[in-house]
């Protein structure tokens, strides 16, 4: 977890993202890359039941000049916090031990642009989409989870205060969770306490949470295995999380989708759940 990618926009949960990062940053010595995208201004704009028509001048120029002061704010932010944490700010990514951060933006229309440059880092920080609030958006998360090959650390809407001493690991047998404890490895060694975590409603066909649990042991992590029922609740995912907040956890591990985005959008799922409602950061990979 050396290189870091901050996806950095304007809106309510940029401190939470910002220490989220600096917290991993400071557990492995990490560079932090705060990358803002401007959308651009698109020459052709929605004008009524008719279709589109040709934007003015005067109009792009109102729009790119809003975008710019936006892109100004949000790196002086970054760059603010950063100087207060005592975190230097550089134009490239210098070989250290200490962590340290740069400033990146793009124009792209889309979200591609996030998950292809998410391809070079080791990890990269989203913010959870909340209800009734135009950003972060999901579209956002899911282009860097399902595009960048990448996984994903998706602070939560409060800042946390610590990272990676208490895990719980959302183990349902998948590919995809197996994928994701891979990439948690780093946080795994460093964690004090693991908890494999197993929903009897939510398995699917795969080693049982107690194998998972001794072959982590075997890499030297302190991990333990625990299997429970729903107990009423009306989704895994909110098992997981009310057993995440049991122990204390500061650190979610889980992968996403074992169910397709689809079949969780029409009748729920873990992962759908955790993204509405996880009140830690969760990292997660498909």
């Amino acid at each position: 977890m050396k290189t870091i990618l901050l996806h950095l926009d304007e809106h309510d949960s940029l401190a939470s993202m910002m220490t989220t990062a600096l917290l991993v940053a400071r557990r492995f010595g990490s560079h932090i890359e705060g990358y803002h995208v401007r959308a651009g201004v698109p020459r052709m704009v929605p004008a009524g039941p008719e279709g589109s028509a040709i934007a003015t001048t005067e109009l792009i120029e109102s729009l790119e000049r809003e975008e710019r002061i936006i892109s100004r704010r949000v790196r002086e932010r970054f760059e603010t916090f950063m100087r207060e944490q005592q975190v230097p700010v550089t134009s490239s990514m210098p070989p250290s031990d200490q962590p340290s951060a740069s400033w990146q933006e793009t124009v792209s229309p889309d979200d591609e642009a996030l998950a292809s440059r998410g391809r070079a880092f080791d990890v990269i920080v989203v913010g959870r989409p909340v209800a009734g609030a135009t950003a972060p958006k999901m579209s956002t998360l899911e282009a860097a989870l399902f595009e960048s090959g990448r996984p994903i650390l998706i602070a939560p809407p409060g800042v946390p205060e610590t990272i990676g001493e208490t895990i719980v690991i959302g183990w349902n047998g998948s590919t995809e969770t197996a994928r994701t404890i891979a990439f948690a490895m780093p946080f795994l060694l460093a964690a004090k306490d693991v908890l494999v975590l197993s929903v009897e409603e939510g398995m699917v066909p795969g080693p049982l949470g107690r194998e998972v649990a001794q072959c982590l042991v075997r890499n030297g992590i302190a991990a333990r295995s625990k299997t429970m029922q729903s107990g009423g609740r009306s989704t895994i995912g909110a098992t997981i999380l009310a057993e995440c907040g049991a122990v204390g956890a500061d650190l979610l591990v889980k992968g996403a989708y074992t169910q397709s985005r689809l079949r969780q959008m029409i009748f729920g799922g873990a992962t759908s759940h955790i993204l509405g409602h996880a009140e830690l950061p969760v990292l997660m990979a498909h």
